[in-house]
């Protein structure tokens, strides 16, 4: 099964980080990453009340991480697997400008 993960970055390339070969990450690292993630980078929530869904916390990390961050190998990598494990999705488009994602 393929499994890629997309992201938009406005006036950017396209960063494809493709899953076929990397072992899925159970779905409980895959949050604690994510929830490490979204702590080191200093996000805040989109929504006023605070509520924080996974979906929008992966927006978030990829917005703070910036294409900088994605040109890691590595890092981008592991954000394909959590993001991928934590949402359930073997693919995943994140697009950072409209602060969206389509499966």
């Amino acid at each position: 099964m393929r499994s890629e993960v997309t992201v938009t970055f406005e006036n950017q390339p396209l960063v494809q980080i493709d899953l076929h070969d990397a072992l899925p990450m159970p779905s409980e690292a895959a949050r604690r990453w994510l929830d490490e993630q979204f702590t080191q980078m200093d996000c805040e929530p989109l929504r006023p009340t605070g509520k924080l869904l996974t979906a929008d916390k992966v927006v978030v990390v990829a917005e703070a991480a910036g294409p900088q961050k994605f040109a890691d190998a590595a890092w981008a990598l592991e954000f394909g697997r959590a993001v991928t494990a934590a949402l359930g999705k073997p693919l995943v488009n994140i697009d950072v400008p409209s602060l969206s994602i389509s499966y």
